[in-house]
């Protein structure tokens, strides 16, 4: 998300960065840039116009034209100011109220809501030990009752069971009483949707409000909608009333205009993206976080943060007590593969990293996808176990059958050798230097 937008803002500041002096004349030059980008990944001009104006009114006083690095200080203004507009702070769920609470999705067809409601039970099942009842309104597309039970089914999530010819109102009605019966924490209602915003679809949607009164009323928005996303949730904000907006499919939308228009024309806080199609790529919307990735200041935090949900405990002990002693070999070499295609993959890490941005086309010509980790993966499984824990075995008649067996050739082989030759001086140094003892500082020194 945002790889557009990013790669122009970063571009204008940085040439502003450079210059040891800043006139009036610079920042509005620069400023009609930052117009035309946020323009074309589609914000909303209202929201534009505000926000260039606002940034004018600082960037062009004495305070930055005066000051020592006027480039840094303009990079602030500019971070600040989309900060304030994605949302000040982040607004996680509100779960405060008695048992069971409602929470309505809404939304218009195809826009995730289905999927979104098992991803939030799933979030609210691990994050903060939730019990939910998952429960579909939807009685006009087909098989949309069922495609939600086969989710609660994948999930260990339950979900209400399906009675014929029952309406919107009476399935959240029986909903409601089911999980108050058995002892459900949050009762999830997936509403159903239109092709477009209908009056019918309205009234519906208010009647479930009126009678399971949910604590939160969470409209979906598929953020490669553009501008029509802004206009659907200011219409559901207008005649219904929704306290958080859910984005999906964020990782397919280069632009990013819909959640930079979102939190101004509703006045809405985001309060969770989707960030891929498996059912646990569901984060938190944070704006200070986001604005660091669309200036390219990186989101280290995030990336530590997917890395503790990822990697297992036990499995992080043993590794660093082989560390510690200076063993490393190829199963420990696709176990680390294993984690970063867990982690969402090269491209995914290196976009939580600052200054990346800059090294985008370099990085793709050089061929650094998840291709190659799931080829390197292919290579080492194609092994067997005392040649993975003994690469001296690998001779030149097993790595012709190696190469056979992982779809590869011999010098994809011999590369991958190399480089774990190399990853294993690395670690036996690591072990060495104490990387116990020296924690991340150890680590980064290396």
């Amino acid at each position: 998300m945002f790889q557009t937008l990013s790669g122009r803002l970063t571009g204008i500041l940085n040439r502003l960065r450079g210059r040891g002096a800043l006139t009036e004349a610079d920042v509005t030059a620069a400023l009609r840039e930052v117009r035309i980008a946020l323009l074309e990944a589609d914000v909303a001009l209202p929201v534009v116009k505000q926000f260039v104006e606002e940034i004018r009114e600082k960037a062009v006083g004495q305070d930055v034209i005066k000051s020592v690095t006027p480039g840094q200080m303009v990079v602030k203004i500019v971070h600040d100011h989309l900060v304030a507009m994605l949302g000040h702070k982040v607004e996680p769920l509100s779960l405060s109220a008695p048992a069971p609470l409602a929470i309505l999705l809404v939304g218009l067809q195809g826009s995730g809501k289905t999927t979104s409601t098992a991803k939030i039970a799933k979030f609210l099942k691990e994050k903060y030990h939730k019990t939910a009842l998952m429960a579909s309104l939807d009685v006009y597309r087909p098989a949309a009752q069922e495609q939600l039970a086969l989710l609660g089914q994948q999930l260990g999530i339950a979900t209400l069971p399906i009675v014929g010819q029952q309406k919107p109102l009476e399935i959240a009605h029986r909903a409601m009483d089911v999980g108050r019966l058995q002892g459900f924490d949050v009762v999830l209602l997936d509403s159903a949707g239109r092709l477009h915003v209908d009056e019918s679809l309205m009234t519906e949607i208010a009647a479930v409000k009126a009678d399971t009164k949910p604590i939160e009323t969470l409209l979906v928005a598929d953020a490669m909608t553009g501008q029509d996303a802004v206009t659907i949730a200011k219409a559901f904000q207008d005649q219904v009333g929704i306290t958080g907006i859910v984005l999906t499919r964020v990782d397919g939308d280069a632009r990013g205009g819909a959640a930079l228009s979102m939190r101004t024309v509703t006045a809405c806080p985001i309060k969770l993206m989707g960030v891929g199609e498996k059912l646990d790529q569901l984060e938190v919307f944070q704006p200070e976080r986001i604005a660091g990735r669309i200036l390219d200041m990186g989101d280290v935090v995030s990336l530590v943060e997917r890395a503790a949900e990822v990697i297992d405990a036990n499995h992080a002990q043993k590794m660093a007590e082989k560390l510690r002693k200076g063993v490393f070999d190829l199963n420990d070499m696709a176990t680390q593969l294993e984690q970063m295609l867990k982690m969402g993959g090269i491209s995914t890490m290196l976009g939580f990293l600052p200054g990346v941005g800059k090294l985008k086309d370099k990085i793709a010509e050089a061929g650094m996808d998840d291709r190659v980790i799931r080829q390197q993966l292919a290579v080492v499984r194609s092994m067997t176990p005392q040649e993975r824990r003994n690469y001296r075995l690998l001779n030149a008649s097993r790595r012709r059958r190696i190469a056979i067996g992982s779809g590869t050739t011999v010098v994809g082989v011999n590369r991958l050798i190399k480089q774990f030759q190399q990853m294993q001086q690395m670690m036996k140094h690591m072990g060495k230097k104490g990387l116990m003892r020296q924690g991340l500082k150890g680590l980064l020194g290396n």
